[in-house]
């Protein structure tokens, strides 16, 4: 049972489980409705547009005095290494693209390149040709959020490469050129070869036209077993939920990645994104060997300047006991297995 008070769902953004279990949910197709998807995990989303608008415009950042801090920092990645090891490796392009090295394929995560919209300043700029980056065997999109599933990005990628989603998304691809894909539903697995990629539930939800509304297509994580051996879980955008140690009773995780970014203020976004002590809560929880986050250094979608969350992070992990399973790296650095 999960040890994160709750005294107001709507600022804690989950609807407690209460002993349902995930995979029953999803066996009993709970989360389709007949036009769009559901989150059973979340709360009601009514009222999100004045929110918006009352975030935008009445809301005093509390993080205000610090925006000009904000650092300006061009992705360079040298490639050359992570070509060369024979491994498991992950790279932290940018923002929650993640480029994961195993053995002899490559697997590419929500492949954002370039600006997502006008108006969102890009912090990190890639410094280096997409020709120099290990061409991704499979490419894994969480949900169809701008910041994740960016048309023109896929669009540079080969017509031929190999596109998992969550269902839902044909359209989207179509538009991107790319034919070969296969869409999951939440714990559906994709096999290749000794690896296995599993989609997994998360409390979030997604959009890409407010004229269409959401969630017409499905989120979630994925768990990826690499046939090279480290069990790794990309939570994907996800508030907190209280269906961590569900995951912890199926799978034993070598390492998490939690999107972590965008998480202030509260009020509005504890429906959509973790903080640092929900993603701490969930760590412990999942009892995965080692925490890594990706969503920050990129764009400020958030209150929060974009160098923040991974300094949050230490110091909620230095007071729970935990810095030693943190995997610290920025954005163009790898972790190697």
């Amino acid at each position: 049972m999960s040890t994160l008070p709750c005294p107001n769902r709507r600022f804690n953004g989950y609807r407690p489980l209460n002993g349902r279990h995930l995979r029953e949910i999803a066996a009993r197709r709970l989360h389709h409705g007949r036009h769009r998807f559901i989150n059973p995990m979340g709360t009601a989303r009514h009222g999100r547009f004045w929110q918006v608008l009352s975030w935008k415009l009445l809301h005093t950042n509390a993080y205000g005095d610090e925006l000009d801090e904000q650092p300006y920092s061009p992705v360079h990645i040298d490639w050359e290494p992570v070509k060369a090891h024979r491994g498991v490796s992950v790279t932290l392009v940018r923002h929650a693209t993640l480029l994961i090295k195993d053995l002899d394929r490559i697997l590419l995560v929500d492949p954002v390149f370039g600006d997502i919209l006008w108006f969102i300043k890009d912090f990190s700029p890639l410094a280096f040709s997409l020709d120099e980056m290990p061409r991704p065997d499979h490419v894994l999109i969480t949900h169809g959020h701008y910041d994740h599933l960016d048309t023109a990005s896929l669009a540079v990628l080969d017509p031929g490469t190999h596109v998992i989603s969550p269902l839902g998304y044909a359209r989207e691809l179509k538009t991107a050129g790319l034919r070969r894909h296969t869409p999951l539903d939440w714990f559906d697995v994709y096999h290749d070869g000794g690896r296995e990629i599993t989609l997994l539930p998360a409390n979030h939800w997604t959009m890409r036209s407010p004229l269409v509304g959401p969630n017409r297509s499905l989120w979630g994580g994925y768990l990826i077993r690499t046939a090279g051996g480290p069990v790794i879980y990309v939570a994907g955008d996800t508030a907190y939920f209280d269906g961590f140690e569900q995951f912890a009773a199926d799978y034993a995780i070598d390492l998490a990645i939690f999107n972590m970014g965008a998480y202030a203020p509260r009020w509005f976004m504890a429906g959509s994104h973790m903080d640092p002590a929900e993603t701490v809560q969930a760590f412990a929880e999942l009892k995965a060997k080692r925490l890594m986050i990706a969503h920050w250094g990129t764009f400020r979608l958030g209150d929060e300047p974009v160098h923040r969350p991974p300094r949050d992070l230490k110091n909620r992990l230095d007071r729970k006991g935990l810095l030693s399973q943190w995997v610290d790296i920025g954005l163009g650095q790898t972790h190697y297995f």
